[in-house]
């Protein structure tokens, strides 16, 4: 018997449940959760969660504050000018170095030259070593010249 009654009650509620009322139905369940959500999401939370939120808030700031203090810039900023002028002083130097071999080799293979050639030859080199550092002086006096104008 009660098994024909609900078989009756079913077919009574699905005469009154369209798909318009169901839709409607779902659309008002759809409504209240999104209310419910949106009521949770912009009302602030109690005290104790805000306060447990602040703390940790204030923990990780002064962690961070602390790391930062232990940087050692002073020593940073010493390192790269040391690095600096060590760049510097041996750049420096190599060039010392590169002029003073090329002086080196210049004045031993003119002791050769002289050594290997006749009295001729050195005479034209003594000349020619001269019409250079004329030369040369004419070019600084032009420069100083233009400088000083």
């Amino acid at each position: 018997m009660e098994k024909v009654q609900l078989q009756q009650w079913l077919r009574a509620v699905k005469s009154r449940l369209s798909y318009k009322n169901a839709t409607i139905i779902v659309c008002l369940f759809n409504i209240l959760t999104a209310l419910f959500l949106l009521q949770s999401f912009f009302y602030s939370p109690s005290s104790k969660v805000a306060s447990s939120h602040k703390a940790l808030y204030r923990h990780i700031k002064e962690s961070e504050d602390i790391r930062r203090s232990m940087v050692p810039v002073d020593l940073i900023r010493r390192v790269r000018e040391i690095g600096q002028n060590v760049y510097v002083e041996t750049d420096q130097i190599q060039q010392k170095d590169v002029k003073q071999t090329a002086a080196v080799d210049l004045i031993s293979r003119l002791n050769n030259f002289r050594s290997y050639s006749d009295s001729g030859s050195t005479k034209a080199l003594e000349e020619w070593r001269k019409r250079k550092m004329e030369r040369a002086r004419q070019r600084s006096l032009v420069k100083n010249s233009t400088a000083s104008s």
